[in-house]
């Protein structure tokens, strides 16, 4: 048999009867998965910005990755197609925090399960999956580590600005200490209590103080 034989056998004509209420159970279910991702994201997100349109794409991948595993499934010249189109596309989308790549796979994942007609699976294994994810955010501590950067004058109004910060926050940990001709400007990282910051003033009001500054700082905090 020779090439030209096996592109007019019946082989690559193996196309499956197009069944649209099979279609339309695997979009809905690729479409509730999808929310449900959606809502797990939104509630376990602890990035700096929240970002709608990457939350929403989240929806559109499980929808998307559905009907082209279906398509795919259904007749080999299309398989052997789409392997060669998605294979010279290029995603340029910066990751800015490393779960989102978990909820990346997980859409893809959820939509080539369901598009394999595995619908139970892709429903017990998403609910697993954010059930052990919400599980994990909720032990996790919602204290706001914040930076605290002091300028004193001398060694005096440091210890004074120590002891002062060591008694009105919940955690001080000094991560930096600069020493010039200028003072001593001392940088660390704390965790307030209940969100109240008005100890900064009176940081600011002792003697050798020259100024105080307190940002947000987005970042794993190991107790």
């Amino acid at each position: 048999m020779s090439f030209t034989d096996v592109f007019k056998s019946s082989f690559l004509d193996s196309l499956k009867e197009f069944s649209a209420p099979d279609t339309l159970i695997a979009m809905v279910f690729a479409l509730i998965i999808g929310l449900f991702i959606f809502v797990v994201y939104k509630k376990t997100f602890s990035g700096i910005m929240y970002s709608t349109g990457f939350a929403m794409s989240l929806i559109g991948l499980s929808l998307v990755t559905t009907l082209v595993i279906m398509a795919v499934t259904s007749n080999v010249v299309l398989s052997l197609g789409m392997v060669g189109a998605l294979s010279i596309v290029r995603f340029r989308a910066a990751i800015k925090e490393p779960m989102e790549i978990v909820f990346l796979f997980w859409s893809l994942a959820a939509g080539i399960v369901i598009g394999a007609g595995m619908i139970p699976l892709a429903v017990i294994g998403s609910l697993i999956i954010g059930g052990v994810m919400v599980l994990f955010f909720n032990r996790k501590s919602h204290d706001t580590p914040y930076i605290l950067i002091v300028d004193c004058a001398d060694e005096k109004a440091e210890k004074e600005t120590a002891a002062l910060i060591g008694s009105s926050v919940k955690k001080f940990v000094v991560k930096s200490k600069t020493v010039n001709s200028g003072g001593i400007e001392l940088t660390a990282e704390i965790r307030v209590k209940s969100e109240a910051t008005d100890f900064v003033n009176r940081i600011n009001d002792i003697a050798g103080v020259s100024g105080a500054t307190l940002v947000t700082y987005n970042g794993d905090y190991m107790s």
